[in-house]
């Protein structure tokens, strides 16, 4: 009898993960085995016995209501699965216990491996302990307390008495608490993998020591995530500074505060700081806040910022920080123009570097980038055939559910074989800010240098019905077209909800949606999702002169 094939099929018309299942479930009834489909990618994997016709298989998906296309042979079919070997420990090893390590644990071990996660702290990683899940908890409590006083509604009236921020903090805490333990420590007995506390280090090649004891392998996955990243400011050290994982701690409110780095970690805490009553200053080298977004957003969001007290400083370079009575002083350059900033507490929020340090990943062959992060290619894998990496400590997107992707691909590639390549196309990412920022795809300058001819629109929320609803007014929409096609290539947005409305521009953007398709298709009134019909329209309409829902 010939070796199973592993045959990649494309699959088009999946938007979740339901989707996913109906097309699994179509398959296997056609006779595919060990289905694996992920509607992110539009594939479907799977081992296709001899005696199956293609036609079958093109019929059970057609008939499951989506669109088969191109079916071919993976290169490694005949390798599948991965013969591991049984006189090692463990199929495969993942150093980390956060997204990207939970991920691939789960999938390995339902495909019937045996699996060791290798962590020396908390169970959970960046996300669920000091990141995603305690900030935004925090600023959805700081966000109430500014709109007790500060809502736009007349004949509302409310006054906030105090804010008891050791209170916010006890529950944030206890929320946290209960997610770590349903979301992953439940999880290891769940799904029956193994979890080594200990710090890990690699000793050769294919073996790790777990506090000096050597484990081995077939595969491992190195998914150590990342931590703040310290900029060498002269003094900084001695100032006592805050981080993004100790401002969460806090439980006073600072009278004033500065947060160097004004990307969405900085600019969500400090506006959290200054919702609370805080003076708050953003400082920032580059030459605007919110530097890797559209410079629209950018300035709308500045003007907001400054609109609620904020102070802002860009294209400023800090000579050093000192003390003086108790408080600490900043010591800018604007240009030629030294200036300082005197204030209670500071907060560094200048990104996150990967955590590679004291990994020993010399001994194993595995290369790292100038900031240290571990080089992967496009299917994951290191300079060492038998190690993968995923998360944040490759520098990928530091985004939570692009690290559970990669883990979860980095299991299909180094154990099932299937030889899955990264897709970011739309990769949306959210600045939890009030109003929120949300984008997804390219923006204006980055379709310019990739060789496209674009044509843009901007639709300011003002125009959009729910936003005059809310009397909630500032920010806009921006979306990036290709000429000729006008397939939609990026999209921008300010305003509220405007994380959930991003959704919808990243499918569009996913499949090869044009703005006139974007266009013509049904959004309910009166819903913030209505801007993204309105932004389409505004290519070739003047929306100011449509009546309500015209089409």
């Amino acid at each position: 009898m010939p070796d199973p094939r592993l045959a990649i099929l494309e699959v088009s018309g999946m938007t979740c993960d339901d989707c996913a299942s109906h097309v699994t479930s179509a398959l296997e009834q056609a006779g595919a085995l060990d289905v694996s489909v992920t509607w992110q990618d539009g594939q479907a994997l799977f081992t296709w016995p001899e005696e199956i016709a293609e036609i079958d298989l093109r019929a059970a998906v057609s008939g499951a209501g989506y669109r088969p296309g191109d079916l071919k042979l993976s290169e490694v079919s005949e390798k599948l699965p991965l013969q591991v070997d049984r006189d090692k420990d463990y199929d495969l090893i993942v150093i980390g216990a956060g997204s990207a390590a939970f991920a691939a644990a789960i999938k390995a071990t339902e495909a019937g491996y045996r699996v060791a996660l290798v962590e020396e702290g908390t169970l959970g990683g960046t996300c669920v302990n000091v990141g995603c899940v305690p900030s935004k908890a925090l600023l959805k409590a700081g966000e109430l307390a500014w709109a007790a006083e500060n809502h736009p509604f007349i004949g509302v009236n409310a006054s906030l008495e105090s804010v008891d921020l050791a209170q916010i903090v006890l529950q944030k805490d206890q929320l946290v608490s209960t997610l770590r333990q349903v979301k992953y420590a439940d999880l290891v007995e769940d799904y029956g993998f193994t979890v080594l506390s200990g710090h890990a280090r690699f000793s050769s090649s294919n073996v790790v020591e777990v506090d000096g004891k050597p484990v081995t392998a077939s595969k491992i996955l190195v998914a150590t995530g990342a931590s703040p990243s310290i900029p060498p400011i002269p003094g900084l050290n001695e100032s006592e500074f805050l981080t993004s994982t100790t401002a969460l701690e806090l439980k006073d409110v600072p009278r004033s505060i500065a947060v160097i780095g004004a990307n969405a970690i900085g600019l969500e805490l400090g506006q959290f700081f200054l919702h609370l009553g805080s003076k708050v200053t953003f400082i920032d080298v580059a030459n605007r806040i919110a530097p890797f977004e559209e410079p629209e957003i950018s300035g709308a969001l500045s003007e907001f910022l400054t609109a609620q007290g904020a102070l802002i400083y860009t294209s400023a370079n800090i000579a050093g920080v000192s003390t003086k009575d108790g408080r600490r002083v900043i010591h800018l350059n604007i240009g030629i123009e030294p200036h300082d900033v005197e204030v209670d507490q500071i907060l560094v929020a200048t990104g996150r570097r990967p955590n590679t340090e004291g990994l020993g990943l010399e001994q194993a062959g595995i290369e790292t980038d100038a900031r240290g992060a571990v080089v992967v290619d496009d299917h994951l894998r290191t300079s060492n055939p038998s190690v993968y990496a995923a998360g944040d400590v490759t520098g990928a997107p530091q985004f939570v559910y692009v690290s559970a992707y990669e883990g979860a691909l980095a299991v299909d590639n180094a154990l099932l074989g299937f030889g899955r390549v990264i897709d970011f196309r739309g990769l949306p990412r959210v600045t939890f800010t009030s109003p929120q920022i949300a984008s997804a795809g390219l923006t204006e300058a980055q379709a310019r240098e990739s060789g496209y001819e674009v044509v843009t629109s901007i639709l300011p929320v003002d125009a959009i019905p729910r936003a005059l609803v809310n009397r909630e007014t500032k920010g806009l929409f921006k979306l990036v077209a290709e000429v000729g096609t006008g397939k939609l290539l990026g999209a921008s947005i300010m305003a509220e909800g405007a994380g959930e409305v991003i959704q919808s521009a990243v499918l569009a953007i996913k499949y090869g949606i044009s703005v006139d398709d974007l266009a013509s298709t049904f959004h309910p009134y009166l819903t913030m999702v209505e801007g993204l019909k309105l932004a389409a329209q505004t290519f070739t309409r003047d929306v100011h002169k449509l009546s309500c829902c015209a089409a």
